[in-house]
């Protein structure tokens, strides 16, 4: 049982949390520039996000199974999802809106938008690259490589 928890986990990771990286880090550009597909890449970070409940939920069932979830690097992890979740939808998924609403006409708004929305989502991807290393390395495991 604990193997099947371990893949689906790692594959909602990746296919879940995959695309909203790729499509949060095209959307400021696309927005800015007023163009079409800004709006699809808005509602894949929307929809990949509803899903992405599926990896922490799939995590700690692991973990529990493992019998590793007072392990500090598995907290650690926890908090970090938790925090890079807080950032996705409370400030990147409405800045995006908001880009997406302010009319072309004023391009300063949207630039400082943009750019706003390049650094946040810089910030959730470097935090799901610790929360990756961290499931790799599991510092103080036992099993550690």
């Amino acid at each position: 049982m604990t193997k099947l928890l371990l893949s689906v986990h790692v594959l909602a990771a990746i296919l879940v949390v995959g695309p909203i990286a790729v499509a949060a880090s095209m959307f400021p550009r696309h927005a800015q520039r007023s163009a079409p597909g800004a709006e699809l890449l808005h509602r894949i970070c929307r929809g990949y996000a509803v899903v992405g409940i599926a990896v922490p939920v799939f995590g700690i069932a692991t973990g529990a199974a493992l019998g590793v979830l007072t392990d500090a690097w598995l907290i650690a992890s926890l908090l970090l999802t938790a925090l890079a979740a807080g950032l996705l939808a409370l400030s990147i998924l409405p800045g995006q809106q908001r880009l997406l609403a302010t009319p072309p006409a004023e391009e300063e708004p949207r630039r400082a938008t943009a750019a706003r929305l390049t650094m946040l989502t810089g910030m959730f991807n470097l935090l799901w690259a610790v929360v990756v290393v961290l499931m790799i390395v599991r510092p103080g495991s036992t099993t550690s490589a």
